[in-house]
């Protein structure tokens, strides 16, 4: 079940050009794609006339013109050319999807149009802040359910497990980690303090600590798909809480976790280095060693779908670790209900 009424990424703005591209989301089949003026549109991948991807086609003068007989569409799905005659049938169109280009996101509404309220959409501000924040993205694609991604970020005592060699440290200081927790009406707030710990393998080629430091994660789930992060640390004893921007490690991340399937997931990503921010080989240091961190996380996440799929989630239990996971969860089953279809699926 997806929940439908949502703005979902659709793209990075950057990837979206005057050559179709084909997409799958909420498992319906999608097209973007930029006219001539630069608009970005996304509009269902069929033709109406003999059912052929558009996605096929290309972008002319007029619009997106279908690869097959040549029939050509605007941004708003409007067949505006058919080769061979004048009148064009009234029928001649294909849904189009409201889309949103905002923070080098594309954001698009797959529910129901006249609920589509773009105040809604998710500021980033450190998208448009190169001096401060340099940044790169990326986008995987992920062999799981979409949710199995956000429970990964919701309990973060596996970092100690999964990424000794990345952004990980000892297990037990992300065990034993301080949380502070925050409720909101769209999922919630978290932070993480480690005090006194060994700074891991990425933040020590980043920057020279001259031992233990004192380790944040600041996490904000926004249902149902979205997640911010700021992590850090600063050498220990100088007051991380009070002042996380003395110098040492910071980063930011965003995760936007598109569902694709019920199976598969479009993991945009990007990460922005807010310590050495006039150092281009920092920015791609970062980017390169945050990149290998989820692929530690992809490679666990595929696994897992594969044994859920096998075997089912019937016999899963619950530990203290998963308390925000678990109100994440109790989220997502919230907004579906709002949209009423866990009493559908009932």
């Amino acid at each position: 079940m997806f929940i439908r009424n949502a703005w979902y990424i659709a793209a990075w703005a950057n990837e979206v050009t005057g050559k179709p591209l084909a997409r799958r989301i909420l498992n319906e089949p999608i097209v973007l794609f930029r006219d001539k003026t630069g608009k970005a549109a996304a509009l269902v991948d069929r033709c109406c006339h003999r059912a052929v991807p558009l996605s096929l086609g290309q972008v002319t003068e007029e619009g997106l013109q279908c690869g097959y007989h040549g029939l050509t569409f605007d941004c708003s799905g409007q067949c505006v050319s058919v080769p061979g005659q004048d009148k064009i049938p009234q029928k001649a169109r294909v849904r189009n999807y409201l889309l949103v280009e905002k923070d080098e996101f594309l954001w698009i509404w797959m529910g129901e149009a006249e609920k589509a309220d773009t105040s809604k959409i998710i500021d980033y501000p450190y998208h448009n802040d190169y001096k401060k924040w340099p940044h790169k993205h990326g986008l995987y694609h992920v062999k799981c359910n979409y949710m199995l991604l956000v429970d990964n970020l919701m309990d973060l005592t596996h970092i100690g497990y999964i990424h000794g060699k990345t952004i990980g440290g000892s297990p037990m200081t992300h065990v034993k980690a301080e949380m502070e927790t925050i409720p909101t009406d769209t999922g919630l707030k978290f932070t993480r303090w480690m005090p006194n710990s060994v700074p891991p393998p990425t933040y020590a080629k980043a920057v020279p600590f001259k031992g233990n430091v004192d380790r944040w994660q600041e996490f904000e789930y926004i249902a149902p798909t979205s997640i911010i992060q700021w992590s850090g640390a600063i050498d220990a004893g100088k007051g991380a809480r009070e002042n996380r921007d003395q110098p040492g490690f910071s980063l930011r991340l965003y995760h936007g976790l598109t569902p694709e399937t019920e199976t598969t997931t479009l993991y945009f990503w990007s990460t922005a280095n807010g310590y050495r921010q006039d150092e281009p080989e920092a920015t791609e240091l970062l980017y390169q060693e945050i990149g290998k961190a989820f692929m530690e996380d992809k490679e666990i996440v595929e696994a897992q779908q594969q044994r859920m799929t096998e075997l089912g989630e019937s016999m899963l239990v619950d530990t203290i670790s998963d308390r925000t996971r678990v109100h994440m969860r109790r989220t997502v089953d919230r907004l579906l209900k709002e949209e009423g279809q866990l009493n559908q699926a009932a």
